[in-house]
């Protein structure tokens, strides 16, 4: 009965409520110490500061590239197509995201690259972004064909 819920017991707690008064028990210093910088207000440090000494970020030597205009693509061995999927079926991106293949992103930026690992032994009709030379080939031989989208 939705007019009868609430919270349990405990679940629901009042924010302590600081600097009002020394009877409170969080009076005058409100729970933050004496002086220092931890004590104003605005005061602490930011993430990863080691007081003055070099932080470790900085003391790490820095190594490689990346290319931020790189193509990222979801990879895919054909023999995982084989137990998932029945003889003449179309299988596309949206089938592999339905069978747990691939994971699903933004739909519109989705890019998927079919990997000759393996053997497919069913002949599917294949609709990807690209295929390696040995996907194709293996699909193909199966009785398949190999489209690229």
């Amino acid at each position: 009965m939705l007019d009868r819920l609430k919270a349990p017991e405990g679940s629901k707690k009042k924010p302590k409520r600081v600097g009002r008064g020394e009877a409170s028990g969080w009076g005058r210093c409100a729970g933050r110490g004496e002086k220092g910088q931890r004590s104003r207000s605005g005061g602490g440090t930011k993430a990863g500061f080691e007081g003055g000494q070099m932080p470790l970020q900085r003391r790490l030597p820095k190594r490689g590239f990346t290319n931020k205009f790189r193509t990222a693509y979801s990879v895919l061995n054909v023999v995982s197509l084989a137990g998932k999927f029945k003889k003449g079926d179309t299988v596309d991106i949206d089938a592999l995201v339905e069978k747990g293949l691939i994971k699903k992103k933004n739909k519109n930026k989705m890019l998927v690259k079919v990997l000759g690992n393996g053997d497919i032994g069913v002949p599917l009709t294949v609709r990807a972004n690209r295929f390696t030379k040995s996907a194709r080939a293996k699909i193909e031989a199966a009785g398949g064909k190999a489209e690229e989208i």
